[in-house]
């Protein structure tokens, strides 16, 4: 049931997503950054992680998942670090999903053939 749940979770945000590229002018870019900070938000009034809690990957592998992990680790840092967890805590909290996307992009390149695009 854990697995219907995030299927359906995650394809509605992904859903949201393509009905701000249709009906709206936003560029993709600017729904990335709408999605990130929207999971900001939600997360940081703690309302992301009850979805979280209920629909698990569904929740954390789309783009506000990782605003809402930017939410939790700026709430942490502040709790142990003040004023200056501000500023660390939402780096010290992506360092590691960063961190997996540029090895894994390097591997990518590594053994494909990756050329510019032809405009």
């Amino acid at each position: 049931m854990n697995i219907l749940w995030a299927f359906i979770v995650g394809g509605a945000i992904c859903v949201v997503g393509q009905l701000l590229i249709d009906l709206t002018k936003l560029t993709p870019a600017r729904i990335l950054v709408v999605f990130v900070v929207a999971g900001c938000i939600l997360g940081g009034l703690g309302w992301y992680d009850r979805l979280v809690d209920f629909a698990g990957a569904g929740a954390t592998i789309p783009l506000p998942g990782f605003g809402n992990l930017l939410a939790r680790g700026v709430k942490k840092a502040v709790d142990e670090r003040g004023l200056l967890g501000v500023v660390t805590g939402g780096f010290t909290a992506m360092a590691g999903g960063v961190t997996i996307a540029i090895v894994f992009g390097y591997l990518a390149a590594l053994v494909s053939s990756p050329r510019a695009k032809d405009v």
